[in-house]
């Protein structure tokens, strides 16, 4: 009997204590939380951090261009109809026409459309002269009247000093005074420069047959000793400098491209690649004073430099010259070849030009831009187009 008693009374004692440990380990001081819902630092309680918030990135500009009817601009939608009847097999690939910052008109010959890339030869000067005052704004280049040797030391090799004091100014006005034979009919020396194994050292080893500053003489090696200097002074290739600070900002085609000499350096007197509507684009960046879109691209007193007279030129009908822009007053119905019942009026214009018909005319007072991207035997042959129809079509 006592051995039961003793028995049963164990058994109580052993129950008792193990309800006593489980209570304890189930129970938490009602002044404290759970560990795990706070995070202690050196012995404090820290907050959970909040989630980081990142900012939305800014919504890209729209560069596409607006297109509206001509007679919303005054201009008359008849004879807009007449130029595209009268481009067919005239040489012409592309016009496009801009009023008040949009597109009024475009012809397209069969085969070509606004996707289309046209060589646009010698008004590719008109780009570079653009990416020179970029460069002297950025501090890259001290001014126009800098000197070429400062950028291309191997010039201090030639034996004509004369040489030594070409600057920027002269190579922009074609008043280097180099020897070069590229204007007008006769001799040219022009696929002897294009098959050199080095073009710069090719134009810099031209005799000096004027002093530097006196005479103009149009010369595609000014323009590509321009484009030695850009790339020697930036650091970045010409295609490079100008995706950076004209193509990319200007929502200009990802397929335009310079094409460059045997060391890589930009043809920068003859060699962009690009379609008409980005063409215009260009041309009306130096119709708003170097600004498109509210930003500041080129400088504008270099714009107002490059298309102010800085020289006579050659003293033939083409026009006057800035920096590596042409300059000329065109008159409505000039060329006689189609008439409008609007009053003759004369217009001051800068154009960039280039081989085979490559227009960028630029006519301030009438806020317009008309690009001709054209394979002409003469490089005159759009004139007629852009006076007598489009000018003429103004309906003042």
């Amino acid at each position: 009997m006592k051995k039961i008693l003793c028995f049963l009374l164990s058994a109580a004692l052993i129950f008792s204590l193990s309800s006593c440990a489980q209570g304890g380990a189930l129970s938490a001081p009602a002044d404290k939380e759970p560990a795990s819902s706070v995070l202690a630092v050196s012995g404090e309680e820290a907050s959970v951090p909040e989630e980081e918030i990142i900012p939305e990135p800014e919504p890209e500009a729209d560069n596409s261009w607006q297109v509206d009817q001509p007679e919303n601009h005054h201009m008359d939608p008849e004879v807009f109809e007449a130029l595209h009847a009268a481009l067919p097999g005239s040489g012409i690939h592309a016009v496009v026409t801009v009023k008040d910052g949009v597109i009024i008109d475009e012809y397209y010959e069969e085969g070509y459309d606004e996707n289309s890339l046209f060589q646009i030869h010698s008004a590719s000067k008109s780009f570079t002269s653009a990416l020179i005052g970029i460069a002297i704004d950025e501090g890259y280049i001290g001014g126009v009247d800098d000197l070429v040797a400062d950028y291309l030391p191997q010039l201090l090799e030639q034996e004509d000093e004369r040489k030594h004091q070409l600057t920027l100014r002269h190579l922009l006005t074609h008043t280097s005074g180099l020897e070069w034979y590229e204007w007008g009919s006769g001799y040219s020396n022009w696929n002897e420069f294009r098959s050199a194994e080095n073009w710069v050292d090719y134009i810099l080893n031209r005799n000096l047959v004027s002093a530097p500053g006196t005479v103009f003489n149009y010369s595609t090696g000014n323009t590509h000793l321009l484009s030695a200097v850009l790339q020697a002074a930036t650091g970045m290739t010409q295609e490079e400098y100008c995706r950076k600070h004209l193509f990319d900002p200007m929502g200009i085609s990802p397929q335009a491209y310079w094409q460059t000499d045997p060391q890589g350096i930009a043809d920068g007197g003859n060699g962009v690649i690009i379609s008409a509507r980005d063409a215009a684009k260009f041309g009306q960046l130096f119709l708003d004073g170097g600004v498109w879109k509210d930003k500041q691209l080129v400088p504008s007193d270099w714009v107002e430099q490059s298309t102010s007279i800085q020289n006579p030129g050659p003293g033939d009908s083409t026009g006057a010259y800035g920096y590596q822009w042409w300059i000329r007053t065109h008159t409505t119905g000039e060329y006689g070849s189609y008439t409008t019942p609007y009053p003759t009026a004369s217009y001051d214009t800068y154009f960039a030009f280039g081989y085979g018909g490559q227009m960028i005319y630029v006519v301030p007072e009438l806020e317009l831009v008309t690009v001709f991207a054209s394979g002409c035997q003469s490089s005159y042959a759009p004139r007629p187009y852009f006076t007598d129809y489009i000018l003429n079509a103004y309906m003042a």
